[in-house]
This record gives structure tokens, sequence and C-alpha cells, in this order.
């Protein structure tokens, strides 16, 4: 069964798949929700239209006491490319809305780690800057062989502020991360397989029966004990509000920078007039 998230405008989907019963026969009252960012001509990439829709999924799914597992994947060739660098080039000019933009993308990706659910990433090709930080949200992620993941901020004047300054080096270490983060590379899946930021690596259209398989498995558990344990392992993962506090002033330092830095606002009119940008280092 297809929903799309209310007032989403179509940008996110839910797609229930009924789970077995005790005697195997489809139809018992376990679900797996696979949650579809759908702006696939835009390479799924995040307005505030779209965050809204996504926040919109969390709170169906967190009301529906059915859904076992999520699924999070992109619709066509992408995860997600990351922002809507064409709205930043508005949202940057306005000092109230461009922080609350960025607090709103720290809620509610933050929400994949508070659901009680298990939340698996199910990478299916391109994943950038916010891309990135919204798998980097997720509980653990599959790749399809032709997945390219990628933070990128740095290439367009821009720097991470939806958690990847924080979240990165916690899944991959410091050097890597840095690397990853300065270079502006995207790693293929297999790299990224090795580098731990995805668990691993299966053929392009084995993708989504992979992440049913998983969690298929997982349904077969005590959702009770799956919750608790989840809990456990963010509170024990996050050092005492360590985490918190890193996304905290990664999104206050993000904000600043856009919106007092020339070279903020250059680097996307240079996407936006497909140039070379002009850094002037202020």
């Amino acid at each position: 069964m297809t929903d799309p998230a209310a007032g989403s405008d179509h940008r996110v989907r839910i797609d229930r798949h009924p789970l077995p019963d005790a005697a195997g026969r489809e139809g018992g009252d376990a679900c797996t929700a696979v949650v579809v960012l759908d702006r696939p001509d835009v390479l799924n990439a995040m307005d505030w239209q779209m965050l809204h829709a996504l926040d919109d999924a969390f709170d169906q799914i967190e009301a529906d006491q059915s859904v076992r597992t999520v699924l999070l994947t992109g619709a066509g060739r992408a995860f997600s490319a990351g922002g809507d660098l064409t709205s930043y080039l508005e949202l940057q000019r306005d000092t109230v809305r461009f922080p609350r933009f960025v607090a709103d993308v720290h809620r509610v990706f933050g929400r994949c780690r508070l659901l009680p659910v298990p939340v698996i990433a199910l990478v299916n090709g391109v994943t950038a800057a916010g891309g990135l930080e919204l798998l980097l949200n997720c509980d653990f992620a599959l790749a399809a062989g032709s997945a390219r993941i990628g933070d990128a901020h740095l290439n367009f004047g821009q720097m991470g502020g939806g958690g990847v300054l924080t979240l990165l080096p916690r899944a991959i270490g410091r050097e890597r991360a840095a690397e990853l983060i300065f270079s502006g590379r995207f790693l293929d899946a297999d790299v990224a397989a090795d580098w731990g930021l995805v668990n691993r690596v299966v053929p392009d259209d084995q993708l989504l029966e992979a992440g049913l398989d998983l969690a298929a498995g997982i349904a077969a558990k005590s959702p009770l004990a799956v919750a608790n344990a989840k809990e456990v392992l963010q509170a024990i993962w996050s050092d005492n509000a360590g985490v918190d506090a890193g996304l905290r002033y990664e999104r206050e330092r993000n904000s600043y920078y856009c919106l007092t830095s020339a070279d903020a606002p250059e680097g996307l009119a240079a996407f936006q007039e497909k140039r070379t940008p002009r850094f002037h280092g202020r």
C-alpha cells in the first residue's frame, strides 16, 4: 500500500509491505515501511517542502504500531543529492528563515535516531551533502553497486551544517572523514563499504529485496526488545550528549558562515550559472 505523506506535494511517499505472520502467511499485523524520497527529476534534492513531507512520514510511522522497520531510499537514480541549492539562493539571504531551516534539518533527520524501530538506508545512487547527512542518521545502510557517496559541500562554497561534521568522523574515523570533506570526492559503493559507511553492497536490482529480507528478520524479534536495544545503542553512542553538543555547534557555525560570507552565495550563484566559482576567502 502506498500513501503520500500528508501535505507533502508527493515529495515523499510511504510504501507499506505486509510481513508474514507466525505461520508464514502474509496479512498479519506487522509491516515494513519503505519511505521514498520522491523528487527524481532533481535527484531528490531537499527543499523545505520535502523536509516537511519527511517529517509527516515519520509522524505516520510513529503513530502506526504495525511498523517494525523503516527502509529509507530515493526514487530514480539518487538517494539524495542533498539540499536544493536553487532554493538556498533565497534562503541564505534570510537571516531568520535560514537558521530555522537548518534547525529543521537537524530535527527531522534526527528523528531517524529517535524512532523506536530500526531505520535502514537503502542507498540506491548518488548521495551527497544533505543526502549523506540523512544517511548518517540512519541505524545502518545497504548500498546498490551503482551508489556514489560523498559530502561535496565545499565544492559549492558551502559547509556541512546538517550533521556531517559531527557524525561522519564517528562513522568512519576522523582522518577518512577529513579526506572526504576536504576533497569533495565521491566513494564508489565498495570503498564506502570498506570504510564502514555502509554495511554491504548488493546488486542494484536486489537492493529493495535485501532490505525487505533484513526487515523480515527484525520483525521476528520482540518489538519492545528492539526498541529498548535501539535506545541503549543510541544513548551509549551519543556519548552523554556529546553528539547533541556537536550538532548544535555545527548548526550555529553553518548559519553564521552562510549568512555572513561572500563565498557561500558565490558558490550557489556559480552552480546556478553553470560556471566555476570564484572564492576569495571572505
